[in-house]
């Protein structure tokens, strides 16, 4: 098959997206597959992945929140640039306007949405959540539903990475849902990479000796992920307790969260990192990933520390939340610093039970390819039923 994936979250700077895609260009062709992503920038271009795989980026305008991506803003264009690839399958892989451009192309091929984001928790449910319930803000934000449901009856298959936010959407009306559960890089993250070493030199960097407790988070720096009320639960935690938190990320808050964690001094900053080898390395080697968003639909750096045998404090919604049900860990209530304090000091009187449970369930982490291989039976199969018929 070609398949031709619409991706308006795609930014070279990016995080999770930008490694699932990158991830998709590599293995889709070993497959059997050829794999065109299209993506909004600063003009034409063509990136080459081998033979069988490429980006292609077609003009679009600045985001005004964050200059490292930009957005679909033209239809012509994108029509355009799906008639010339001329696909077998497209994939439309946000919820916003370019699922709706994606819909109206007059193509045959059959799609499917990817939710690669959740924005009624990224930003209704965020700034709403401490006020009304969120059935309340369900209704006031019908509107957005009723566009969900418009696509989902426009599209083949909405496709989710995990079952909080598929269960959400099926409670909220949409009737295509389909869970295609996301993957990593196995072969990346182990267990085996722990290094005290490491987790020492790490420690020192937070001015804390071997015997505090070392956090890792990883992640943009971006409202919805609400590294705020990380950095206050640690700070909260720290006065009990001693606490380390080593933040990986970068972004337009990088500044402001700066600022929010000058007064800690075991707080430190790392920028983001391509180097995936050391990564891992960091991740093993710490004592337990810190997650503060509860609109992730998957959570890779979640997924990413379970296969490296790391306990996960998260929200108890979202994607971050399946990755502590299915690993080891503590949820707290989602946008609550007080009750994130609460459980980074739970799971240090926990931890050496908790490291064991991490331990023992490493190995639960789909691999990367095989969602690839399920997803891409679900679009050949569905292509052979409707020449079939």
């Amino acid at each position: 098959m070609k398949i031709v994936d619409v991706c308006a979250f795609y930014s070279p700077m990016g995080g999770g997206v930008k490694t699932y895609v990158r991830q998709k260009l590599a293995i889709g062709p070993t497959l059997g597959h050829e794999i065109v992503i299209i993506v909004p920038g600063g003009g034409h271009g063509v990136e080459h992945f081998g033979r069988d795989a490429r980006i292609v980026t077609i003009p679009g305008k600045k985001f005004p929140l964050d200059g490292r991506y930009h957005y679909f803003d033209d239809a012509r264009e994108v029509h355009a640039a799906l008639t010339r690839e001329q696909p077998d399958y497209v994939e439309a892989s946000s919820p916003w306007n370019s699922a709706s451009i994606v819909a109206d192309w007059p193509g045959s091929a059959p799609r499917a949405l990817i939710m690669h984001a959740d924005p009624l928790s990224a930003y209704a449910y965020r700034w709403f959540g401490k006020i009304f319930a969120r059935a309340t803000i369900d209704r006031q934000f019908d509107w957005f539903w009723r566009h969900l449901r418009r696509l989902d009856s426009r599209y083949d298959h909405v496709i989710c990475a995990g079952d909080s936010l598929a269960d959400r959407l099926i409670d909220g009306g949409l009737k295509r849902v389909r869970t295609v559960p996301m993957g990593i890089e196995r072969d990346v993250f182990s267990p085996a990479l722990r290094s005290e070493k490491l987790r020492r030199a790490m420690l020192e960097r937070c001015a804390l000796g071997p015997d505090a407790t070392l956090l890792i988070a990883v992640g943009r720096h971006a409202a919805e992920k609400r590294w705020p009320l990380v950095i206050a639960a640690a700070t909260a935690a720290g006065a009990k307790r001693a606490v380390g938190l080593i933040q990986i990320g970068g972004g337009g808050k990088t500044s402001h969260l700066q600022r929010e964690a000058r007064a800690n001094p075991h707080i430190q900053f790392l920028p983001p990192t391509n180097d995936r080898a050391a990564l891992a390395a960091m991740l093993a080697s710490a004592d337990a990933l810190i997650h503060g968003c509860e609109a992730e639909t998957f959570c890779m750096v979640a997924a990413e520390a379970r296969a490296s045998g790391l306990p996960i404090i998260a929200p108890d919604q979202g994607g971050a939340s399946d990755q502590v049900k299915a690993g080891a860990g503590l949820t707290y209530i989602s946008g609550d610093s007080r009750s994130a304090a609460k459980a980074i000091v739970r799971f240090i009187n926990r931890s050496a039970d908790l490291q064991i449970q991490a331990q023992d369930k490493s190995g639960g982490v789909e691999n990367m390819e095989n969602h690839f291989r399920s997803l891409f039976a679900l679009y050949a199969n569905e292509l052979e039923e409707s020449r079939a018929a």
